[in-house]
């Protein structure tokens, strides 16, 4: 009878260091697009700093941000599966492990108040730039950006909002074990922070002009190896005679226009042209082309109202395991058919297009589809003198609405971080059009073929979170995970 009373202590014991953290990971995950229930985050903060309040063992501390790590990143990345099975799986042992091994530096005192915000933030920073470049999918900034405290990425950025959630969280940590003051304290100082965010700099809007977002429409869940690419084409055509009026700037969808040769040894780079000069607008169209036996380019083209071609931004941040294969020798011989058989060219340019409108020289930043996930390249190009920020994207190749919605929230915080608009557009959904305090103005659904129309504006000035980037929080954030500890030790 001992025996088996002691098996089932271990059981339970088992149940509630592996299961209970991972139940809390899928509820942090439900914060997130598409589902989007943002107050979720700070309970589930709230949850796995209770699971490791006074757990002395590390392997058990360990254990408890594993399992929060595999209930949050397999849920929020589910949609990997159609891209590379052994990435989905990957990845999510990989960072899952990041932040079970974060859990060994959190004290077990009462500083973990400190520590636990501070190591998240570092373990988000390090994901949003390693391996392959960065894998920033499924992030704890993205669970905030239709909320209130999204606003706040426009002081210093992403990992600044990342900080200030997992403060939240422990606020709700602290008000559990009644410790009624220092959350009420922590709190207070969140509401401070956010209502500075209203007021600090976000630019100004010194123009505007009617843009149009096209959506040719298809089924979602294709990919490109079994889809007629003319057919791809064709939909945007069609789609494109659907614009009422004459805008002055025209964006189709990342790589609609795929031809097997060189763009202008196409009919399809005379058929972008005379579209340009039907319309008497600034089309900006999404190319990918063959540029060699054994290289491919992905660019979004300016086309004018004359019909010729004015600006070109080569995709510079690209997707590992999608356009191009990391260790391709090593990998290929134990790969699927789906890997791509040709790597696409990074380009080198700056993310900006100059699009010369009539009383109007825009400057366009551009992030294309995967990099909108990335603060810095949005960043760059408002930097680099952007007014309007374009994403030109395709996720027609997922199933399920992670991704998609995902971007969309990758998109609002770019907005908000920069202080400006975004015009997304994708083949399939979703095309999006969002202004410089994050709000979704207007959006498509997903197959349906739409073109959006709008009087958007151009802005210049810049945030605080523009001008000086992430490294004073990457700083901050590893000087109070040292203090934490410091402190801790000095007082055992």
């Amino acid at each position: 009878m001992l025996g088996i009373k002691r098996l089932t202590n271990a059981v339970n014991r088992g149940v509630g260091i592996c299961l209970l953290p991972l139940l809390t990971g899928v509820l942090f995950v439900l914060s997130m697009p598409p589902w989007g229930f943002w107050p979720l985050a700070f309970l589930a903060i709230a949850g796995l700093d209770q699971f490791l309040k006074g757990v002395r063992s590390a392997k058990t501390r360990f254990i408890i941000g594993f399992s929060f790590g595999l209930g949050w990143l397999f849920t929020g990345t589910f949609w990997m599966i159609a891209l590379t099975v052994p990435g989905f799986f990957i990845q999510g042992l990989l960072f899952s492990g990041f932040y079970g091994f974060s859990t060994l530096l959190i004290p077990r005192t009462v500083h973990r108040f400190i520590a636990l915000p501070a190591i998240f933030t570092l373990v988000e920073a390090f994901r949003y730039r390693w391996p392959f470049g960065g894998v920033p999918l499924a992030t704890i900034a993205m669970s905030q950006s239709s909320s209130p405290l999204g606003q706040t990425a426009r002081i210093l950025g992403p990992l600044f909002l990342t900080f200030l959630v997992v403060a939240a969280g422990i606020a709700f940590s602290l008000a559990w074990e009644r410790k009624w003051f220092p959350s009420f304290m922590l709190v207070v100082s969140i509401i401070v922070i956010w209502a500075f965010s209203l007021i600090a700099p976000k630019g100004s809007s010194f123009e505007s002009i009617d843009i149009a977002i096209v959506q040719g429409g298809g089924e979602q869940g294709t990919q490109a190896i079994n889809t007629d690419e003319r057919e791809v084409f064709e939909r945007h055509l069609n789609a494109s005679s659907r614009i009422n009026g004459v805008p002055e700037l025209v964006l189709w969808p990342e790589d609609v226009v795929n031809v097997r040769q060189l763009l202008i040894d196409s009919p399809e780079f005379l058929e972008l042209q005379q579209l340009a000069q039907d319309l008497d607008s600034w089309l900006v169209a999404g190319i990918f082309e063959r540029t060699n036996n054994t290289s491919n380019a992905n660019a979004s083209i300016v086309f004018g109202p004359d019909g010729n071609t004015y600006d070109r931004y080569d995709k510079v941040r690209l997707v590992p395991f999608g356009e191009y294969v990391p260790l391709r020798s090593v990998i290929e011989p134990f790969a699927p058919d789906y890997l791509p058989a040709r790597d696409t060219k990074p380009g080198s340019g700056k993310p900006n297009l100059r699009i010369p409108i009539e009383g109007v020289d825009l400057n366009a930043g551009i992030s294309i589809s995967w990099e909108i996930f990335f603060e810095d390249r949005a960043r760059e190009a408002i930097n680099n003198g952007g007014q309007i920020l374009l994403n030109p994207t395709n996720g027609s190749s997922y199933w399920l609405r992670i991704l998609q919605t995902q971007q969309v929230a990758s998109s609002q915080l770019r907005a908000i971080e920069n202080g400006r608009w975004v015009l997304q557009a994708a083949p399939t959904g979703f095309s999006a059009i969002i202004d410089s305090d994050g709000e979704v103005l207007q959006r498509t659904s997903i197959s349906e073929t739409k073109v959006l129309e709008s009087r958007v504006e151009l802005r210049e000035g810049k945030t605080l979170a523009t001008r000086v980037g992430p490294l004073p929080v990457i700083l901050a954030a590893a000087v109070l995970v040292v203090c934490a500890n410091v402190y801790a030790r000095r007082k055992h």
